[in-house]
């Protein structure tokens, strides 16, 4: 019996989508710089849609220094003031601040933990958890493992770490594979 295999539906057509879909989404994820990239803009996205923040990806690595942890842990008011005023990232003061005190915190994770991915992957036993959807309808907001991520995180200092920001956060680290069954990328 042939399977056809179809890919998942949410990219559409847009390039940058489906490159991310092709080579990003659901991908096992261990190097800490590129975790806390996924945090802030996992962060960000809270009320947009993923396709805004991808579109503005770039501009986000440019202004935040290419997500190195240690420098944003170091923002100062004027840094966070220069950062409301570019128009090329989200404006949005709440999520900025949060970006240099979730460093702070990410920090403290890596000094205790060694690195924040022995941290984080711990939420999911060092493995990805497997979904096996066939329609978008399907795939969870949450999960009990985003629902004790989340709590964990938010007792550590972290903000915009809900458990949906977390499930999409641990989409995007491949902590969790969401793609449809069928799909060529499962």
């Amino acid at each position: 019996m042939l399977i056809e295999l179809t890919d998942c539906s949410w990219p559409a057509e847009d390039a940058l989508m489906r490159a991310y879909h092709d080579n990003e989404w659901g991908v096992p994820l261990h190097d800490d710089r590129k975790l806390f990239e996924f945090m802030v803009l996992d962060a960000f996205q809270a009320g947009l849609s993923w396709r805004t923040i991808l579109y503005k990806r770039e501009n986000f690595r440019r202004l935040f220094d290419n997500f190195d942890v240690v420098r944003i842990a170091l923002y100062d008011e004027a840094k966070i003031q220069t950062l409301m005023q570019d128009a090329s990232i989200i404006r949005n003061q709440a999520k900025i601040r949060a970006t240099v005190g979730n460093a702070k915190a990410f920090l403290a994770i890596q000094a205790e933990y060694g690195t924040f991915d022995r941290y984080i992957w711990q939420f999911t036993g060092g493995k990805p958890l497997d979904n096996h959807p066939t329609c978008n309808a399907e795939i969870p907001a949450k999960s009990p493992e985003s629902d004790a991520m989340s709590k964990d995180l938010l007792k550590r200092g972290f903000k915009f770490v809900g458990s949906t920001i977390c499930y999409a956060f641990m989409q995007a680290a491949g902590m969790v594979n969401d793609h449809l069954d069928g799909c060529r990328f499962k």
